[in-house]
């Protein structure tokens, strides 16, 4: 008895940095393995939602110019996260809500217009093989499907369980911040700097460093004085901290963070602010508040 064949997703332009995500991989870390998944979270599960997947399917996650892709089979797609013109096969689409996709046809997000990361869903998610338990790409450890190149096959999912799309009003997508507001509890190693620092550090203005990506937001501003000399031993990092390097400029590790460093922790941004991170355009305004 011959198995089905498997219907694939074929890329036709990858853009910037396009990878497959899903919730991640948490869990690991004693074993120095990051958790990854979607930097948006709640774009991911609500983009999901829409297509009738289980919140922890496989998409795609797109990194400010967008992707365009061709399904071999009908397919039921949402483009969400950040805004975008949405097309197939060159003709305009509803952005943040579900459209059918015929076989062969080229669903293309085109560059964001506000926000940096976009996510499509498909219906039946994407299934490529998994590691440790999940599709989502870690750039760092390089576990997980690599990021996507034109001529890429991805495997799709079976859409035969996906309940319809949910009626009623459009779908409430979450804005792209003008300013970052991220809270910050104190520690684990905010004894390693002055308390001029610490007041720099609540008050300051900063900026998205341009050279911000999946494994941590990088900062522009005021650098941090530290009260202590010398290096600490690597310790555990964990998603949200506030490392401060040698040029004393925080950065706020992401999912795809290290799992141990050896540089101060001067504080950690609660999980929960971290989508707001995600969308947040290089030169973004960013301040920190005490949380």
């Amino acid at each position: 008895m011959t198995s089905p064949a498997v219907s694939r997703l074929y890329v036709v332009r990858a853009g910037a940095l396009t990878t497959v995500q899903d919730a991640g991989r948490p869990g690991w870390a004693h074993l120095g393995v990051g958790r990854a998944g979607a930097l948006d979270a709640p774009a991911a599960r609500l983009a999901n939602r829409l297509v009738g997947n289980p919140p922890d399917a496989a998409v795609l996650e797109t990194t400010l110019t967008g992707c365009a892709v061709r399904p071999d089979r009908p397919v039921v797609a949402v483009v969400g996260g950040a805004g975008c013109r949405v097309t197939v096969d060159g003709r305009p689409v509803a952005w943040g809500a579900p459209v059918r996709v015929p076989s062969g046809a080229v669903l293309e997000a085109g560059p964001a217009v506000n926000g940096v990361r976009g996510y499509l869903a498909f219906a039946g998610g994407l299934v490529p093989e998994p590691v440790l338990g999940s599709r989502s790409a870690d750039l760092l450890s390089g576990l997980g499907p690599a990021p996507l190149s034109e001529g890429d096959a991805l495997p799709l999912g079976d859409p035969a369980g996906c309940g319809p799309p949910p009626p009623g009003d459009p779908a409430p997508w979450p804005g792209t911040p003008a300013e970052l507001v991220l809270p910050v509890h104190p520690g684990p190693r905010h004894d390693w700097f002055t308390e001029a620092a610490l007041r720099t550090l609540l008050t300051a203005a900063y900026r998205v460093s341009p050279h911000s990506n999946r494994i941590g937001l990088r900062t522009e501003g005021p650098a941090l004085e530290r009260s202590r000399t010398g290096e600490l031993p690597s310790e555990g990092m964990v998603l949200g901290a506030v490392q401060v390097p040698p040029d004393g400029r925080p950065v706020v590790f992401l999912n795809d963070h290290p799992t141990t460093g050896g540089y101060p922790v001067v504080g950690v941004v609660p999980e929960r602010a971290l989508a707001a991170a995600a969308q947040a355009v290089p030169g973004t305004r960013l301040r920190f508040v005490r949380a």
